[in-house]
């Protein structure tokens, strides 16, 4: 990938596993008839020699975004066949779909004005021990930052760690259940 090629029909493999990213995308984006229009996610291809380079995918504005892996696949193989932004610029690729070079510190410099969240099996519940679903849906909270990773805690301190259960999740569903407790209004642990 890091000469800009994506294996469609190998993403399981040949494209490093670049399912699971696909799969997080779609969990964080779409709702069932639509998608979120208040969420953006940020994926951090580290992947193969080369500089880092980081894809947003901006839910107000994107534009034939499609339920289906080996679309969503598409629009990041159209990024990543071009050139490598800058560090800290992004570059709209598609409607909705940017393109930057940087790190998990630049992100993190992005996102000064959220409460950032790192997920870990092992860190204490991101919910108020006691706390309960509320009767009725209460959507109400600041703005809110979540890091995820693979099966293994993020090398950062970045963000306060919190747990999700003591099992490791695959990404696409953390993002599922934390936009669960989100929608909800759950009283979290921040």
């Amino acid at each position: 990938m890091s000469k800009g090629k994506l294996p469609l029909n190998d993403l399981a493999g040949g494209a490093g596993r670049m399912d699971v990213l696909i799969r997080a995308v779609m969990s964080a984006l779409l709702t069932s008839h639509g998608l979120r229009k208040n969420v953006e996610v940020v994926l951090h291809l580290q992947g193969g020699p080369g500089p880092h380079r980081r894809l947003k995918f901006v839910g107000s504005e994107l534009r034939g975004f499609h339920a289906e892996e080996r679309s969503v696949a598409g629009l990041i193989a159209k990024a990543i066949r071009e050139p490598l932004p800058a560090i800290g610029h992004w570059i709209e690729r598609a409607p909705g779909l940017y393109d930057g070079g940087g790190k998990l510190s630049q992100t993190l410099k992005e996102w000064s004005d959220s409460v950032v969240i790192r997920l870990d099996a092992d860190a204490e519940r991101l919910w108020i021990e006691g706390g309960s679903i509320p009767i009725s849906s209460i959507p109400n909270h600041p703005s809110v930052a979540f890091l995820l990773s693979d099966d293994q805690p993020l090398k950062t301190d970045e963000g306060a760690a919190r747990s999700l259960g003591s099992t490791w999740l695959q990404g696409h569903h953390a993002i599922a259940i934390c936009h669960f407790l989100l929608d909800e209004g759950v009283e979290l642990n921040l």
